[in-house]
């Protein structure tokens, strides 16, 4: 293991004020956001134009960092006094997931030549494409396995703002520690070389991420790099997982509850939050992997700890 990098006292000001104005940020919207909420059209149990904005950006800005969107979001639609009934809170969690459509295009527009190199692995015309292709789909099945034994559990137990501000601190918590001690500092192979036993690894890891708040982006990337990946190959492979594992669940959601969400929000609303969500993604992705390429995953880790003592106040408070 290499040793922890020295962190300056002007870099860890630097990570402390950007977690700092994302936090003040998001504690001020458990405030300023709800009289906000029924601009436009829906109600308390529809969803306005303006809602359906806000969700958008939450999904496009937060999908990709590892800060969790299901999280996010979860607490963003009480902020906004979503839901209320059992058809509108199932509604909710349908749209939450379909909107994904909008990351899961803006992966495959920044990322396509590595997509059109899968394809030509599939083809058989490029062997580093079928190694990559081949891991994708090792590292989904676990976690596609497990995720339909679990789905209710966790749906029924873990789907709350306490489980979501718990998961928050562990995360952030767990994030500053491998930064301090230096365990995301080890050199990896590139993505073209990883093994299949890699990627079966990275989605037992993806797995864990079905708990709201641990950020499935966060730990597949944690993974990868500590199973031999190199940070690049990490993030990138947490991307083309991404949009596998979003795939599905969009799929297997809109086939579900398609109709239900289509009968509660209409239509004009979920593609309101799905174009919001890819344009949002495209800027979040290109920021991420500038930002982690210069200054790693420190920042993340002091924010969701902050974010996560913002929501164990907002519920003393009874702001949630």
């Amino acid at each position: 293991m290499s040793p922890a990098r020295p962190v300056s006292s002007r870099t860890g000001r630097a990570r402390l004020g950007l977690a700092g104005a994302l936090a003040t940020a998001a504690i001020g919207a458990l405030w300023a956001v709800p009289a906000l909420a029924q601009v436009g059209d829906g109600g308390a149990t529809g969803l306005s134009v303006f809602a359906a904005v806000v969700l958008g950006l939450v999904e496009g800005l937060t999908e990709y960092l590892p800060v969790s969107s299901t999280g996010h979001l979860l607490v963003a639609n009480e902020v906004l006094g979503l839901g209320g009934t059992e058809a509108a809170d199932t509604a909710l969690d349908a749209y939450a997931i379909c909107i994904q459509a909008g990351a899961i295009l803006a992966v495959l527009v920044l990322y396509r030549s590595r997509i059109a190199q899968m394809v030509d692995g599939l083809l058989g015309r490029s062997a580093e494409g079928r190694t990559v292709l081949i891991a994708v789909v090792a590292a989904f099945v676990p976690t596609a396995i497990i995720g339909l034994a679990l789905r209710d559990v966790v749906r029924e137990r873990l789907f709350g703002v306490g489980p979501i501000a718990a998961a928050w601190l562990i995360g952030g918590l767990a994030i500053l520690v491998l930064v301090r001690t230096g365990a995301l500092d080890r050199v990896g192979v590139e993505l073209h070389r990883i093994t299949l036993l890699q990627a079966i690894v990275i989605g037992l890891g993806q797995a864990i991420a079905l708990w709201p708040g641990v950020s499935r982006s966060l730990v597949t990337i944690v993974v990868a790099v500590l199973a031999g990946l190199s940070l690049a190959a990490a993030v990138e492979f947490s991307f083309l997982l991404g949009l596998v594992t979003l795939t599905a669940a969009t799929a297997l959601t809109a086939m579900s509850d398609g109709e239900l969400l289509l009968d509660t929000f209409g239509l004009v609303t979920p593609v309101v939050g799905l174009v919001v969500a890819f344009a949002a993604a495209i800027v979040s992705v290109r920021w991420m992997v500038s930002w982690l390429q210069s200054r790693g995953l420190g920042a993340f880790g002091f924010y969701r700890i902050a974010i996560g003592v913002a929501a164990f106040a907002a519920i003393g408070t009874g702001s949630l």
